[in-house]
């Protein structure tokens, strides 16, 4: 039986035949860099795997097509379609995603406010049952929002409170270390690398490749010159950018890369009233983060 990122609580997991058709509605529970576990209205767990075929999709509305997305954006607390055929491993490999735009507003404003991963603690029975309890918090809250919105979607920011204090309380389970970061800078009004930005991604991305089990986070900045509109959007671009530059120089896949964010003007890293300051702040940090249950798992090893 094949347990799949999600076998750290006590939920029972599905285990689909190989070759079966299934079809499964649920919620994302837990995700990794190809996999991700599904747990649907009975509480079952189903372990799905990500390939390159899988056809990402928000669901259409009439006479309207849905948009396509790439996998990063399967993120926990999300409520999603699946269909696809069990494999060997008792996993199902997708062919076919969907997902409500509005569940993925809610899911994505529950990771940025989240440590963005969360380590598999697999070693210690305890810290099963701690990380089994806080995911149910987190769909929790993921529901509640989920209503709010329907009734008006400026409400959202009504329930940054509850987030908060659950995010505050997953924070203390996080089992991610970074490896290595980088801060590359922009010029005005500008979300095009430069040469030195790109000199900075090169040796980073070279870094990442030769690491066990890494993912990478991306988050672009502005500094207050313009709106607070248009901030967003070119920091979103800002990010977006160093992303392209990595897959399609490094081949690194999307799905080891967490959904990028543009904070706009937020998290200034420096005075915005100096020339200087708003130079460092019209950056994107990235960061290289790698499971410590890994690391710690190789170095007993190697004292072995």
């Amino acid at each position: 039986m094949n347990q799949g990122p999600g076998a750290q609580n006590n939920a029972p997991v599905r285990t689909v035949a190989s070759g079966e058709k299934v079809k499964l509605r649920g919620t994302i529970v837990d995700r990794d860099a190809d996999t991700f576990v599904v747990r649907d209205d009975q509480g079952n767990e189903t372990t799905v795997l990500l390939t390159d075929r899988a056809d990402v999709k928000s669901n259409g509305g009439f006479l309207r097509r849905g948009q396509n997305y790439d996998v990063t954006n399967l993120l926990r607390g999300l409520v999603v379609q699946v269909e696809g055929r069990g494999n060997t491993a008792g996993q199902l490999e997708a062919s076919k995603i969907r997902f409500d735009k509005n569940d993925l507003k809610v899911a994505r404003s529950i990771e940025t406010r989240v440590t963005p991963v969360e380590g598999r603690l697999t070693t210690v029975e305890a810290q099963n049952r701690t990380l089994s309890g806080q995911v149910d918090e987190l769909n929790e809250v993921s529901k509640t929002m989920r209503t709010d919105i329907d009734q008006n979607n400026q409400n959202i920011l009504a329930t940054d409170t509850r987030v908060t204090a659950t995010n505050d309380r997953i924070s203390a389970l996080d089992d991610y270390d970074v490896a290595d970061q980088a801060t590359v800078l922009f010029k005005v009004n500008s979300a095009v690398l430069t040469p030195e930005a790109k000199t900075s991604l090169d040796e980073l991305a070279q870094k990442a490749l030769s690491t066990k089990g890494f993912v990478i986070e991306v988050a672009g900045f502005t500094d207050t010159t313009g709106s607070t509109q248009k901030n967003r959007l070119l920091s979103q671009r800002r990010a977006d950018a160093v992303v392209q530059y990595l897959q399609e120089n490094y081949d690194i896949p999307l799905r080891r890369m967490i959904t990028p964010f543009g904070y706009g003007e937020a998290k200034a890293a420096a005075d915005n009233t100096t020339r200087e300051g708003r130079e460092q702040n019209r950056r994107v940090e990235v960061k290289i983060l790698t499971s410590r249950g890994i690391t710690q798992t190789v170095g007993s090893t190697i004292h072995q």
